[in-house]
């Protein structure tokens, strides 16, 4: 087991009050997985990732991280694990390669040693010919691949990729996904990411962890999760809001619907037929004279899972919370 953690918690002290930013997780992560982990913003999912790459100490309960203890060995955690944050940690005025050879000789190898291994992976991670390059000349894709390269050149077993993607567009963010399948297909790198995309997720994780409210809330294959949401969704977007209730009233009272959910000006649906509902639906619109953007049937996504569990669309978290001030550890 690469990481194995029971009774994880953090608390802190915010403003005279204790802040229970997570309550307890329970998790397993196997040699050579892909798993993802997804929570809406204030889940507790940025204080669990800070835990198990030692950023953080935990208020409560115990793991091991790469065969290493988290409390008593969190040095031999760190030199064992990589790590690619979201913000990344390249200087932009640094040489590309000096940053990798600098940071692989923090774990001790020698400079020849880094650098043959910084130039493979720069081979490997398509950087060839930006060793001299400043990362602030590189388009995102290739800043965010020499982040890689940086959380890569120790050789870790076992890599922490927090929002790989972020920002990158499309073309990038698919290259990327290649790049981080060859971690584990040709390395048998372990890989654990944060994402707040669902078709990343979808794509890349053998497995996916839900955290909200502190605790995790589910675990599975996207296709077992997918499997929890049974029968077809139907998606209604209102033109007028002052009609949310009139559509929700409709979609619930479908043969076999259960109880609709509302999502801003979106109702959301789940109905065993979504084809015949579908039109009986826009038969009950038109009787009623409710206006409509737009109306869907579709079989079950990642997304219709992640708004059963929290509440929220995963979506609704895209943009960061803002970091809490002055937080204190009890």
């Amino acid at each position: 087991m690469v990481i194995h953690a029971r009774g994880l918690a953090r608390t802190f002290r915010k403003r005279k009050q204790e802040v229970h930013a997570v309550v307890g997780v329970d998790l397993d992560v196997e040699a050579g997985e892909i798993v993802g982990f997804l929570g809406p913003n204030g889940a507790g999912k940025t204080t669990t990732l800070r835990m198990l790459t030692t950023l953080l100490e935990p208020s409560a309960g115990t793991a091991t991280v790469a065969g290493c203890d988290l409390i008593s060995d969190p040095v031999g955690v760190r030199r064992r694990i990589g790590y690619v944050s979201q913000s990344g940690s390249t200087a932009p005025e640094a040489r590309a390669g000096e940053e990798v050879v600098d940071h692989a000789r923090l774990y001790g190898m020698s400079t020849a040693e880094a650098t043959a291994r910084g130039k493979q992976l720069f081979h490997e991670l398509d950087l060839d010919g930006l060793w001299e390059r400043q990362p602030k000349t590189m388009s995102g894709g290739q800043r965010r691949r020499l982040d890689i390269a940086l959380g890569l050149v120790h050789v870790p077993g076992l890599v922490f990729l927090d929002e790989p993607t972020t920002g990158l567009d499309p073309q990038a963010r698919a290259n990327l996904w290649s790049h981080i399948r060859a971690l584990r297909e040709d390395r048998g790198t372990t890989v654990f990411l944060t994402t707040h995309y669902l078709d990343e997720a979808d794509a890349l994780c053998d497995r996916i962890l839900v955290i909200d409210h502190g605790a995790i809330v589910a675990s599975g294959t996207p296709d077992e999760l997918k499997s929890q949401v049974g029968g077809d969704v139907l998606t209604v977007t209102v033109a007028q809001p002052g009609q949310v209730a009139d559509v929700s009233r409709l979609v619930g009272a479908l043969p076999g619907a259960e109880e609709p959910t509302v999502v801003d000006d979106r109702v959301v649906g789940r109905v065993p037929h979504g084809g015949t509902a579908l039109v009986e639906l826009v038969r009950g619109l038109d009787r009623e004279n409710i206006a409509i953007s737009g109306i869907e049937s579709r079989r079950p996504s990642l997304d219709d899972v992640f708004l059963g569990l929290t509440g929220r669309s995963l979506r609704d978290a895209e943009t960061p919370a803002p970091a809490p001030a002055q937080e204190v550890a009890v």
